[in-house]
This record gives structure tokens, C-alpha cells and sequence, in this order.
């Protein structure tokens, strides 16, 4: 049995050995990261001298505590997982000198490869965190956890089966392999345990509006009466709205409307190839523009608050930036900004993604096919956090054979949208790779010249202090940008964790500061620690400044009371496309 999955499984892999342009581009990259490594370490022999020798004092060491631990003394490690390494939780790894040893022997050789890349003199910024970012992954992918015979649990579960894991191990590792495009994505969820609009997306609701790219979906109120001015949400469109509205108790989008706003969410479309040529200029035209128009249709008011998030936030305030240089600026009566960059000057190891000759190769990828892959995005921000979001799930699939426990969240993450070709390079190239939104007039929208610096909107900037996607000493300076009054708020935990933080749960805290320094450490050391979620203190900035005025409360909005129809309850039918489905893919065929 094992020997015909083993067979299959050869079958399936092989024609996936020739890398198309943007994988192969990616490839050259590493290369040369290596190579550049490899010509600064020449160029200093005393290092490569000092980390020799500090590899043969480690085994030294490690020959000397194994003698002592299997003759049965009692011994203190040399070396211990870091923290929030969880590779290492099995008691075996502390308690059994076999496995003890080959943990210390990793660990060692991982941290004098880091220290290597740190010490090497003569390499570039970029060239750093491009070959640290390299060698982490060869370094990880070589730990004892990932083989059979090194990791003690799945050996356990292996005797324990008499291998049906590994057989089974192997029927999950195809099946992945048919639903990947580039790598593998790894099955993270029970996904027959969720549905969207069903068990999540569930908040009440309505499509109002749509076009070509979005859907408008309007909430039914849950308080008699409602703030005046209504609140449109921009989230990302890369992966879909409803991370804002997974369940009723971490909802964002319930408890806003709990809250006694108004509120209408923009539910993108995920698009296919024939949405090649969307721009930048169309998702603000067809979306926030578009969405606000239809919003007056709706519910009788000219101006709006926007709550924005990620990518979602800074297409908000190009959008904010246009209707200012058009005079139109008075539509929007206050902008949030929830971990957005505005400013790309360090995008972390994304940044590994935009080197010239990688973005090079994805342009041509993007001409040629029309559109990304959101598996493709969906493994690249895997492998940002690779052990935790790629190697446990391979450990647990492919080697335990184990099948995933439902978890929405992780459902959520891959359940992925496709990226339009016009938008996406624009996006990568002239922000993360030029950061010409900073720049005064740097950017041009529908022959409109935008400057972030001329927006006089009130502003309310929130980012988290563990992001590793928009990391806040970037967004921070975002916040530097408008002439207008802004408020930063920093919370804990990261990306998405720290954003959708419901207050019941009083997790996390966040920290505020009335100043706004030149410099982002200088705001930290300045500002004050609170305790639980960031939500109520936005609240309390929407209705202390009057962009939520509780003095002008009008009676709840139902959907279809205004100028516009129903078309179908929400979530709608854009957010449920999958890639599959938009590609026109068999879902049993590899790709689907």
C-alpha cells in the first residue's frame, strides 16, 4: 500500500519539478543570496575560521554530555528551543538523551548559522535579510521534527499503527499536492465543518449594491436608533471580509452595529482572468467611491466614516487623497486605518518577494496568466512563519497522518482570492518596491495627482506591535503623513489577532500617546499601556470628536428602506467564489 501511494505520489510531483517564471525567478534569487554570502564569508577567512571552530567546540561539548547522560547523571542542557518554539513540546526531547542530543545538535548548528549571516561584513541591507530569510527556511526544513526516524511522537505513532500513519500521511500529501500550485499548501482545517453564511458570515444583513468588483452589503441594525452618519468598512482583497465577522462573539462588523452605527461592508469580488486589467484607480472608483454613492441612495447621506484594513486601508487613503485634490474631500467625515501601510519603507521579510529580479519574474507571471494565484499568496505568507503555519501542519498531516481539527480562523486563511494582474504589479512595484505613495504627487489616479500630506480628514491609525505583514514601525509613519489631526493607537499581539481583539475577552491592551514623534521608539517609550481591546477607545474617539454624534441619532436603518433594493441576503454571492470556481477548474483535477 505504502509502495503504490509512494508510486502516485512520484507521479504527481514530477511534473511540478519545472518551476514556471516567477517560481524559477524566485530560485535565481536565492542563488544569488547564496553566492553573495558566500563571496562576503571568502572575503573575511577569520570568520569562516571562528565559526569552524566554534562547530567543532559545540560537538566537543555535546560528545561530553551525552557520555554524561547516558551513563545517567543528571546534566543541564547546552542549548533549549527558544521561545515560542513549539517543535520541541514532547517529552522525549528533554527526558530521552537520544533525542536530547540530535535537539541540541539542531539547535546549535541553527544558531551558529545566524550568527554566521549576522557577523558577514560587505552585504547589503536587502542582501542580509534575503539570505537570513533563505537560510532560515533550508535550516528549519532540516529540523529533527520533520523525518520519521528523528521525531519521537510520530515514531511512537508509527509502532503504534504498524505505519498506516505514514499511509495515510501519504494520501494527504497528494491531495494537497492536487489543490497547490507553487509548493505545497498544506491542508490547515476540516474545511466540510465550515460555510460561509452559515456557521460564519452571519451577520445579518443585505447586498444593497454591486458591480463588476464588489458587492455592497448593508447590515440590519440592532439598536432603535443609529448614528446619522453612516460607516462604510474597506477591507482587504487579498483573502475575504470575513475575518472581520467569523463568529458572533469575535465579530468585528456585530459588534460595530451593536454599537449603533450604520453599517456597509465592501465584499470584494474574487476575481478571474477576464478582471486581468483592473487598476488601482478602479478598485477606488468601483469600490470606496462607487460605495459611497450607493450608501447615499441608501440611507439619504453625503458623508461617510471609513474603517479600513491592511491593503484595504491603503486604497481608503488614496481614495481619501483623491477626493481632497477634487474637492471632494467632505465625504468622508473620518478615516480608521487598521494596520495599513501608507508608508513601505520596511515591508520585513515581504521584502525578500520585491527584490528586482523576483518582482520581475512575478510581473511576467501576472501578464501571462491575467491574474496570482491566491495559493500562490496563500504559501509565500506561509513561509513568513513557517514552522508554525507550514511544518506543524506537514507533521501532523503527512508523518501522524492525523486529519486537521476544524478551526475558523485557519479556514479563513485558506479560503483565497486571486490578485488582478493590472492592480497587483502596479500595487507591488510603485508602493512596496518604490514607495511613491509617500512621495508628494508621487502617485496619479483617473489623471489625479494624490498627496497623502493634504488630507485634513480626522485620522485614527491602529497597528499592532507584533505585525509581521504590516509592521508597525512603518504604519507608524503613515500616521505622520496628514495635515489633519490624527490618533495612533498601538495593540498587542499581531496581525490579525491584535486587530479583531473583542473587549470581552480583555486580551492583549494596547498603548496611546497624545504626541506623535519624529521617530516610532520615541512614541513607545512616551506612551501609555492599557489594559484589553482597542475598540471601546475608538468608539470613544468616534463620539467624543462627533464623527459618530450621539446628540444626532436618527432611527435605525433597515436594508431596502432607502432608494435601493434588495439583491440577496448577505454575505452575498462574491464572497463565497472560490479559486476553483472563478478558474473554471475541476476540482479533482491538480490545481483545483
Amino acid at each position: 500500500m505504502i509502495g503504490e501511494h509512494y508510486q502516485a505520489l512520484l507521479e504527481d510531483v514530477l511534473p511540478r519539478l519545472v518551476p514556471d517564471t516567477a517560481a524559477e525567478s524566485v530560485y535565481s534569487d536565492m542563488r544569488e543570496s547564496f553566492r553573495a554570502g558566500a563571496e562576503a564569508l571568502n572575503r573575511d577567512p577569520s570568520l569562516l575560521w571562528q565559526t569552524q571552530a566554534r562547530l567543532m567546540e559545540d560537538q566537543y561539548q555535546l560528545w561530553q554530555y551525552g557520555l554524561k547522560a547516558f551513563s545517567g547523571q543528571a546534566v543541564e542542557p547546552l542549548v533549549s528551543p527558544g521561545k515560542g518554539d513549539r517543535r520541541f513540546r514532547d517529552d522525549a526531547w528533554q527526558s530521552d538523551p537520544f533525542y536530547m542530543a540530535i535537539m541540541q545538535q539542531y539547535l546549535l548548528f541553527a544558531q551558529r548559522v545566524e550568527a554566521l549571516i549576522d557577523n558577514l561584513d560587505g552585504l547589503s541591507d536587502d542582501n542580509r535579510r534575503n539570505l537570513a530569510f533563505y537560510a532560515r527556511q533550508l535550516v528549519n526544513a532540516m529540523s529533527p521534527t520533520n523525518f520519521v526516524t528523528t521525531n519521537p511522537e510520530v515514531m511512537r505513532r508509527t509502532v503504534e499503527t504498524r505505519g498506516q500513519n505514514l499511509v495515510d500521511g501519504l494520501a494527504r500529501l497528494r491531495e494537497d499536492l492536487a489543490n497547490s500550485v507553487e509548493g505545497i499548501n498544506v491542508t490547515m482545517t476540516d474545511r466540510t465543518a465550515f460555510k460561509v453564511g452559515e456557521n460564519i458570515a452571519v451577520t445579518p444583513g443585505s447586498v444593497v449594491f454591486e458591480n463588476e468588483l464588489m458587492q455592497l452589503v448593508q447590515y440590519a441594525p440592532t439598536t432603535e436608533k443609529v448614528f446619522k452618519t453612516p460607516l462604510l468598512v474597506v477591507p482587504p482583497w487579498i483573502n475575504k471580509y470575513y475575518v472581520l465577522d467569523l463568529r458572533q462573539e469575535n465579530s468585528l462588523i456585530k459588534w460595530l452595529v451593536d454599537q449603533g452605527h450604520s453599517v456597509f461592508l465592501i465584499s470584494w469580488r474574487n476575481p478571474g482572468p477576464e478582471q486581468r486589467d483592473l487598476t488601482w484607480a478602479d478598485y477606488m472608483q468601483m469600490g470606496p467611491i462607487a460605495s459611497m454613492e450607493a450608501i447615499e441612495q441608501a440611507v439619504g447621506e453625503k458623508s461617510v466614516n471609513l474603517l479600513s484594513y491592511c491593503v484595504g486601508g491603503t486604497l481608503a487613503a488614496s481614495t481619501v487623497a483623491y477626493l481632497t485634490s477634487t474637492r471632494r474631500g467632505r465625504k468622508v467625515r473620518s478615516v480608521t486605518y487598521m494596520a495599513t501601510l501608507q508608508d513601505f519603507r520596511d515591508p520585513g521579510e515581504l521584502g525578500v518577494f520585491l527584490s528586482e529580479p523576483v518582482l520581475s519574474g512575478l510581473e511576467q507571471k501576472l501578464e501571462q496568466d491575467g491574474y496570482l494565484d491566491g495559493r500562490v499568496m496563500a504559501y509565500s505568507f506561509n513561509l513568513l512563519r513557517e514552522n508554525d503555519l507550514f511544518w506543524s501542519f506537514y507533521i501532523n498531516n503527512y508523518l501522524k497522518g492525523d486529519a486537521p481539527a476544524p478551526f475558523d480562523l485557519l479556514y479563513w486563511n485558506t479560503d483565497g482570492t486571486n490578485l488582478p494582474a493590472g492592480t497587483h504589479g502596479w500595487y507591488l512595484r510603485h508602493l512596496y518596491r518604490e514607495n511613491r505613495l509617500v512621495e508628494p504627487n508621487g502617485i496619479e489616479l483617473d489623471g489625479v495627482k494624490i498627496d497623502l500630506r493634504k488630507i485634513s480628514t480626522p485620522s485614527y491609525f491602529v497597528s499592532t506591535r507584533e505585525d509581521h505583514i504590516a509592521k508597525w514601525n512603518s504604519t507608524y509613519y503613515g500616521a505622520l503623513l496628514p495635515k489633519g489631526p490624527v490618533t495612533f493607537v498601538l495593540g498587542g499581539s499581531g496581525h490579525i489577532a491584535g486587530i479583531v481583539n473583542p473587549p470581552h475577552k480583555n486580551k492583549y491592551g494596547f498603548w496611546t500617546n497624545d504626541e506623535l514623534p519624529d521617530d516610532h521608539e520615541a512614541w513607545l517609550e512616551g506612551a501609555e499601556a492599557h489594559e484589553g481591546s482597542w475598540w471601546p477607545h475608538w468608539q470613544a474617539w468616534m463620539t467624543d470628536n462627533g464623527y459618530a454624534d450621539t446628540e444626532k441619532m436618527v432611527a435605525a436603518r433597515q436594508p431596502g428602506d432607502g432608494e435601493l433594493d434588495i439583491l440577496e441576503p448577505a454575505p452575498g454571492r462574491y464572497v463565497t467564489m472560490t479559486i476553483p470556481e472563478v478558474l473554471g477548474e475541476d476540482p479533482a483535477s491538480p490545481g483545483a
